[in-house]
């Protein structure tokens, strides 16, 4: 087997929740110019119709489903135009997620007054729906006895970052949930299902790019300042650096690797800030 045929997505049929999304985006155009075809989930269908056509000018298919992953019924019914569309399923990339600032501590909402219904929000989006997307897809690879599932948690997932109290918890949770479902899906649907999770670093996405630097002047914020000194590689990350992980973990490459979480973060989490 060459290298190239190694790291082939040629064929695949991926769903990827949170398709319109900064680094699911550039998830999807890499992994529909290199010949897999692709199903974009999300909440808003005309932004995923978006990245549907900037897959078609990299020269590959993909195709947009309007769903909420905290939906169970929309889940379902969104696997099943996925599968009309793809004709099966090979890698499902979990990438649906994000913050709210009520669910955030800060000096205008201390901790102690963080209503549990933001709380609630935030686990329900990062956590439970990737639990429920990997519920109803994870039920079809286990049909076929084969595939993959790829997660995106946080350097939150490793280290508890101050402030973001419901958002680091539930990443948390998503590391801890793919190590979990690798084993059972080894153990009781097929030991060719691999269950991978993918942790950036800081990527300058919509959710976080005006705590990490000014909006009026493009500056770095205190915040953005102390991430930087904290990542011995001195920046943050662009969306297309993630592409290496995904294509390793969605290829024969990683045949024998399951119940990993792979930082992508500069350093960020080997850095213990001496």
């Amino acid at each position: 087997m060459t290298v190239d045929t190694l790291f082939s997505v040629e064929g695949k049929r991926v769903v990827i929740t949170g398709g319109a999304g900064v680094l699911c985006r550039e998830m999807a155009i890499a992994l529909a110019s290199r010949g897999a075809k692709v199903v974009l989930i999300g909440r808003t269908l005309e932004k995923l119709q978006e990245v549907v056509a900037q897959c078609a000018q990299a020269g590959g298919t993909a195709y947009a489903v309007a769903a909420d992953v905290t939906n169970d019924a929309q889940v379902r019914e969104a696997c099943q135009q996925s599968i009309n569309h793809l004709g099966g399923l090979d890698i499902l990339v979990n990438g649906a997620g994000g913050n709210k600032h009520a669910a955030t501590a800060g000096p205008t909402n201390p901790f102690f007054q963080i209503p549990a219904s933001a709380l609630k929000d935030v686990f329900d989006l990062n956590c439970i729906g990737t639990i429920l997307s990997c519920q109803v897809f994870g039920e079809v690879l286990a049909r076929q006895q084969a595939g993959g599932i790829i997660n995106l948690t946080s350097m939150a997932a490793f280290r508890p970052l101050t402030n973001i109290v419901g958002y680091a918890a539930a990443k948390a949770a998503v590391s801890n949930f793919t190590q979990w479902l690798a084993v059972y899906m080894a153990q009781n649907a097929s030991p060719t299902i691999r269950v991978n999770a993918i942790a950036p670093g800081f990527f300058l996405t919509e959710q976080n790019r005006f705590l990490l630097t000014d909006q009026a002047t493009g500056n770095l914020t205190p915040r953005g300042a102390s991430v930087l000194a904290h990542t011995p590689m001195k920046r943050f990350g662009e969306p297309n650096e993630l592409i290496g992980a995904l294509i390793y973990l969605a290829s024969d490459a990683s045949k024998f690797v399951t119940g990993t979480v792979m930082a992508v973060d500069g350093g960020f989490n080997a850095f213990s800030g001496v």
